[in-house]
């Protein structure tokens, strides 16, 4: 593992239960610090299983996880990750500020200095002016911004990301896929990002990584050359289309474009695993 590697996983393979379900073998994968790579591959190949042993959720059956230098479980104490999932899981009772402020006040960060953070974070994700409001009087969008901007708030080297655009709107998913790019370039964590859609991987990547059907595996990486920054006329340049077509003929290769899987089945199997 070079010592630039942000996540480094040697081997790692995941069954649910002695003798059950095998939802991922022998993945291996270095993601170096500045990346942007997106996790692609049908419903049920582990994307989601894997995103969570990265960040220490749920534990491999066999494997070694290394993040940012430590063991994932070292790095999750030491929060060397923020992590946003598909729903913004914010809490209806706090406000915008107070949301993105709780990990500062988890770590004891004092008042002034917390204040100071989250106006530096609404900024970040263009909400200045909502401080006061509450997740019930945003819309979906916003309230998945000031997701990331909690995610973000202690400044980790990491961002994990769990299809977190996926209930939204095409519209709204493109225009935060661009503000995502924009707070990514300007904070200069590293991201994990889970997704179906294809193209969505490619605009947003520098790398997309390529899954089979259960057992999950890596069948392909697909280098991303678009150069930065992307705007919406990123979508209609000949090179996007190349890309489109090279990550959608690893899936095919990969089997991912056979099989069919239940879209559900990863959840449980996570679920059941926390014991949620």
């Amino acid at each position: 593992m070079s010592a630039q590697t942000v996540v480094s996983l040697g081997g790692v393979s995941k069954e649910f239960g002695k003798g059950g379900v095998v939802a991922l073998q022998d993945v291996d994968l270095e993601i170096g610090p500045g990346e942007f790579v997106s996790l692609i591959g049908p419903s049920g190949c582990g994307k989601s299983t894997l995103l969570r042993i990265v960040g220490d959720l749920i534990q491999p059956s066999t494997g070694n996880v290394v993040v940012n230098g430590k063991s994932a479980h070292q790095a999750r104490v030491d929060r060397d990750y923020g992590i946003v999932f598909q729903d913004a899981v914010l809490f209806d009772w706090r406000t915008v500020a107070r949301n993105i402020g709780l990990p500062l006040e988890l770590a004891g960060w004092n008042r002034e200095k917390r204040r100071g953070r989250v106006q530096e974070m609404l900024e970040l994700v263009e909400l200045t002016g909502f401080e006061s409001h509450h997740p019930w009087q945003l819309s979906g969008g916003m309230q998945q911004r000031v997701s990331i901007a909690r995610a973000l708030s202690f400044d980790p080297p990491l961002l994990l990301m769990d299809e977190p655009f996926g209930a939204l709107d095409e519209m709204t998913r493109e225009r935060l896929n661009l503000e995502l790019l924009r707070i990514w370039q300007a904070s200069g964590s590293t991201v994990v990002f889970v997704t179906h859609s294809i193209s969505e991987a490619v605009f947003l990547s520098t790398r997309v990584v390529v899954m089979s059907p259960r057992p999950g595996r890596i069948t392909g990486i697909v280098d991303v050359d678009l150069p930065q920054p992307r705007s919406f006329r990123t979508r209609e340049e000949p090179r996007f289309a190349e890309l489109v077509r090279d990550v959608r003929r690893a899936l095919r290769r990969g089997g991912g474009f056979e099989a069919e899987e239940d879209d559900h089945e990863e959840e449980r199997l996570i679920v059941a695993e926390e014991g949620l």
